[in-house]
């Protein structure tokens, strides 16, 4: 029997601390720290694992949306994570944080797609066509890495950091608000904690997901008619405690609430 690769020791270790509740070390020690090659790699063999266990893949989210983090891992490019069903959260519901390792939260607007987009070389025009409606929507992201001491691989690897999202009620059409300058404010407790525009995501959030239909084309794990895209992060990510409740408002696109429970013994 030939011995497991490294990005099977990675995955291992990833789902490991996932079903444990007890984060693990970083998986840079396996994958080189700026190998995104290999950290899809580890990616792709959980993601296997979960679809094979029954989990459904409703969708994808886009990291590494802020030049400022892009700057900070020397990296140039977006990276992407799956969605599955049993991440989504509805609008107003109590999470659990106990499903929960490390849990930070962000807003971000989703795109919800009426059409198949099996292209690499789709063009923004017909990505505009394909999608149905946009969401505010929030998401948590999560470590399954002690202390978020990730690099670019570790993240990667780690399914992007995803957690669980949040949607909005009311879906809203897509020329229905400016793309690029919309603003978002996320408050805990009726606070502003992150403030932010649709230009913080790569300039704007349809960049990013084009981004990522023509990758998600390339690696033959196409968007499909119906499927979710976190297009990105508005605003800095804020950490989340037991018992605190958010909101996040994006001009012209909605709003969205979420809660999470306190700890019990």
């Amino acid at each position: 029997m030939s011995s497991p690769s490294p990005a099977e020791i990675a995955a291992d270790r990833l789902r490991d601390a996932a079903a444990t509740g007890i984060p693990c070390e970083p998986v840079r020690d396996l994958l080189r720290a700026d190998d995104s090659a290999a950290g899809y790699a580890a990616q792709e063999i959980n993601t296997r694992r979960a679809l094979s266990a029954g989990r459904r893949l409703i969708g994808r989210k886009i990291g590494l949306t802020s030049r400022a983090v892009q700057a900070q891992l020397g990296v140039s490019e977006p990276d992407y994570g799956m969605l599955f069903a049993d991440m989504a959260i509805a609008d107003g519901e109590e999470i659990d944080i106990g499903r929960l390792l490390q849990p930070k939260i962000e807003g971000e607007i989703a795109f919800r797609l009426k059409s198949d987009l099996p292209d690499p070389d789709i063009t923004p025009s017909e990505l505009s066509a394909a999608i149905d409606c946009a969401f505010a929507a929030l998401e948590v992201v999560d470590s399954r890495v002690a202390g978020w001491d990730i690099r670019l691989a570790d993240t990667i690897a780690d399914n992007a950091s995803s957690g669980l999202f949040v949607l909005g009620s009311t879906p809203c059409r897509l020329d229905s608000f400016d793309h690029r300058l919309c603003g978002m404010v996320l408050e805990r407790r009726g606070e502003p904690v992150s403030v932010g525009a649709g230009a913080a995501c790569l300039g704007n959030p349809l960049t990013a997901t084009l981004w990522l239909a023509r990758r998600m084309a390339t690696v033959a794990r196409p968007l499909k008619a119906g499927d979710i895209i976190l297009s990105g992060a508005l605003g800095p990510m804020v950490a989340v405690q037991p018992g605190d409740h958010f909101e996040l408002r994006v001009n012209g696109v909605g709003s969205v609430r979420t809660s999470f429970s306190r700890r019990t013994n």
